[in-house]
């Protein structure tokens, strides 16, 4: 029996050709559709010179002399002092400057670490986990995050004076080893990205929970936790209020130590801009290292929320 209607299209080896170009011409036009327009690139260009203006700024400043900064007719072009005043920053007896690299570095890195463990934990225990008051102490835990640093400084104080553990480096690490923003944090990634039934798979298997959590929820965490990791190690490094109160002169954190640069009575601003420099130089290669995990991180938060 023969159809009435339309007769169907003759399939020749010059069609397939034509075909394939035809799809290769939308794709393309799909793929210059996506493409950022040129305000687009205008606008990033903006943040990205707002970004390192203050960069070059401390270098110029911290590459001349005590004059630079007050000089009415400053040239933006780089002077040759920066070595020297980098070096009259790591000699200065009254900084201590490699000893507060290191308690910054060894300091940060522990409470990074730390964060990131016990967050990671908590979070797949509120995110997966199904035990009575779990969304009440969930709140709870947010709710700390309103609570400013800043009340509980003395009895904190208190507390580590009486442990006798003022001026030690240990006074900064205990009361930073958990974070509510890291368990919340953590707890809406693994709450988003690790399915239920992964899990129940996973058990069905024969698998503990903790060997689940150890193959599965690590496994889907890592991009969060390096991210968080990343900005924990950064707040950690930046921190001023706390180990100024806690520390002493003699076993300081890099910022507490240049501080001390500012208590003469004339402030040589070329040396405590060098300085800063050199504070932020471990910062800038730890973005470049942990760059790709933090933008993986951002995109993969992006697409599951």
């Amino acid at each position: 029996m023969t159809s009435l209607g339309t007769p169907p299209l003759a399939i020749t080896e010059s069609s397939i050709p034509n075909a394939r170009k035809s799809r290769r011409g939308a794709r393309a036009i799909r793929i210059r559709g996506n493409r950022p327009g040129v305000w687009t690139y205008v606008a990033l260009g903006v943040v990205l010179v707002g970004s390192i203006f203050p960069f070059y700024w401390s270098f110029l400043i911290g590459s001349g002399d005590s004059t630079t900064i007050r000089d009415p007719n400053m040239s933006w072009i780089p002077g040759g002092n920066f070595f020297a005043n980098a070096a009259s920053v790591m000699n200065d007896p009254a900084v201590n400057f490699w000893p507060a690299l290191w308690n910054s570095i060894y300091s940060s890195a522990l409470i990074a670490l730390s964060v990131v463990a016990f967050s990671t934990l908590a979070g797949w225990a509120f995110a997966k986990l199904r035990f009575r008051g779990s969304g009440w102490l969930l709140v709870f835990v947010i709710a700390t995050m309103a609570v400013p640093m800043q009340l509980g400084v003395v009895p904190l104080y208190i507390l580590f004076s009486d442990l006798g553990w003022t001026g030690s480096i240990g006074a900064i690490i205990i009361p930073s080893l958990t974070s509510a923003f890291g368990v919340f944090w953590m707890t809406q990634y693994l709450r988003q990205s690790v399915p239920d039934e992964l899990i129940e798979a996973a058990r069905v298997d024969g698998a503990s929970m903790i060997r689940t959590f150890w193959t599965v929820g690590l496994v889907a965490a890592r991009p969060a936790a390096a991210m968080l990791g990343l900005f924990t190690f950064v707040t950690a490094w930046n921190n001023f209020f706390w180990p100024f109160i806690v520390l002493d002169r003699q076993n300081p954190t890099l910022p507490v130590a240049l501080s001390l640069l500012q208590s003469n009575y004339f402030v040589d601003y070329s040396i405590v801009l060098a300085g800063v420099l050199l504070s932020t130089i471990p910062l800038l290669i730890l973005f470049v290292f942990a760059g790709k995990q933090l933008v993986s991180g951002i995109m993969q938060g992006a697409v599951k929320g």
